[in-house]
């Protein structure tokens, strides 16, 4: 169960990845910046899931994987929902007339 050179090099690369990502959830300086960086963490995990699977040679992780990108879209909609309603100007309605 020892990773190829290749998975190795992908492991590495995830792991830089999110200590940017970190970087960027910590340091900021907007909440935008901060909902992108979870999503970017979120984004890493999955793709270290992916790589974990292919180690393991189990398949039927993938099925976690699904689970939580769709998890991790919706959670991506509804940041992007409460910052669409915090960012707006008080007395100005959307599109939507909220």
């Amino acid at each position: 169960m020892n990773p190829n050179p290749v998975e190795s090099a992908a492991l590495t690369m995830l792991a830089i990845s999110a200590t940017l990502a970190v970087w960027r959830l910590l340091r900021g300086p907007s909440l935008p910046d901060r909902v992108l960086a979870v999503d970017t963490l979120a984004t890493i995990g999955l793709a270290f899931i992916a790589v974990q699977a292919m180690v393991a040679g189990r398949a039927e992780i993938i099925d976690v994987g699904i689970a939580m990108a769709l998890i991790v879209g919706l959670a991506t909609v509804a940041f992007a929902h409460f910052l669409e309603r915090s960012i707006r100007p008080p007395g100005e309605e959307g599109e939507d007339g909220r």
